[in-house]
C-alpha cells in the first residue's frame, strides 16, 4: 500500500509527549521525504520550521521538534519563557568553566522521537520508511541526530544476520543527517568493537578534528565542511548554505 500524505491532524497524537511545528510542501501530495529538525540547547521548534520553509526543498515535509525538557529558569535568557528547551537527559554544568556537558545522555529524546514520532506516526500510521527520513540538527540537536542514526545502525547489524533482505536493510538506515556543531555522543555509540559502520550518509559542519574522527569511525559516508569563520552558528550566507543544499540534493536523488 502506498504511504499516506500527512496532514496536521496526523500529528495530534503527539500532544503531551512532543511538540512539533510543520512545514508542508506545496502541494502536499508532492511529499517524498521528511526532514526532521532538532534545534540547539535553549531554543525551540518554530525558528527551525521557518528554516525548513526557507530551504524550500522540493517534496520535503518539514517537522521541527521541540526539545524534551524545558530550560531551568536560572538559565533562561532575559525575558525568556518556557519555550526554551533542551534534549539531554540531564543538564550538567562544569562550574569551573561554565561549559555544559555535550553528552548528558539522550535516552528520553531517543525514545520519544523513535517510538512516537517516527514509529507510531510516520511508519505505522502513515506507511513511510526509515529511508524516507532526513535529519537536520544544530548544536545539541545535531548530536541527537547523529546519535539516532548511530543507534539505528546498531539495529542493522542484527537484521543483516537474521534477515539478509536488502529491502529490510534499507529500512534500517536514514536517508541522511546534517549536524552543525553537534558531535556524535559516545553514549549513543555501541561498545561492540566488531560492529559495522552505519550506512546513513552524514554531513558535519564546524566540528573539532577529534569529533570528525569519531563520526568517521561510526559512519561509512561522512562529508566534512569547515566554514571560513570561527564559532558555531546557523549558516549566514550562500557559501555556508551551499554545502547543505548540495548534500540534500544528493540524498534526495539517491535511494538505498
Amino acid at each position: 500500500m502506498a504511504p499516506q500524505i500527512p496532514t496536521e491532524a496526523d500529528f495530534s497524537s503527539l500532544s503531551g509527549s512532543l511538540s512539533v511545528a510543520l512545514h508542508i510542501p506545496d502541494p502536499p501530495e508532492s511529499t517524498t521525504t521528511f526532514l526532521i529538525l532538532f534545534h540547539g540547547l535553549g531554543d525551540y521548534e518554530a525558528p527551525f520550521a521557518g528554516f525548513a520553509r526557507d530551504l524550500s526543498l522540493p517534496g520535503v515535509f518539514g517537522i521541527s521538534v521541540r526539545g524534551t525538557s524545558p530550560l531551568p529558569e536560572a538559565l533562561l535568557p532575559p525575558g525568556g519563557s518556557g519555550q526554551h528547551h533542551y534534549w539531554g537527559d540531564d543538564l550538567i554544568i562544569n562550574h569551573a568553566t561554565g561549559d555544559i556537558d555535550q553528552d548528558p545522555g539522550f535516552e528520553k529524546a531517543h525514545r520519544l522521537v523513535m517510538e512516537k514520532l517516527i514509529g507510531e506516526v510516520l511508519i505505522t500510521k502513515l506507511g513511510w520508511e526509515m529511508s524516507d527520513i532526513l535529519f537536520f540538527g544544530f548544536g545539541e540537536g545535531g548530536s541527537l541526530a547523529l546519535g539516532l542514526a548511530s543507534k539505528l545502525g546498531q539495529v542493522e547489524r542484527v537484521v543483516d544476520v537474521t534477515e539478509g533482505d536488502d529491502k529490510t536493510r534499507s529500512g534500517t538506515a536514514f536517508k541522511g543527517v546534517v549536524s552543525i556543531g553537534g558531535p556524535l555522543p559516545q553514549s549513543m555509540v555501541s561498545t561492540v568493537s566488531t560492529r559495522e559502520k552505519s550506512r546513513t550518509h552524514v554531513l558535519v559542519c564546524q566540528l573539532e578534528p577529534d569529533d570528525v574522527d569519531n563520526a568517521k569511525k561510526e559512519f561509512e559516508n561522512v562529508k566534512v565542511v569547515q566554514w571560513k569563520r570561527q564559532g558555531v552558528s546557523m549558516p549566514r550566507d550562500k557559501d555556508e548554505v551551499l554545502p547543505l543544499m548540495e548534500f540534500f540534493a544528493d540524498r534526495l536523488k539517491n535511494e538505498f
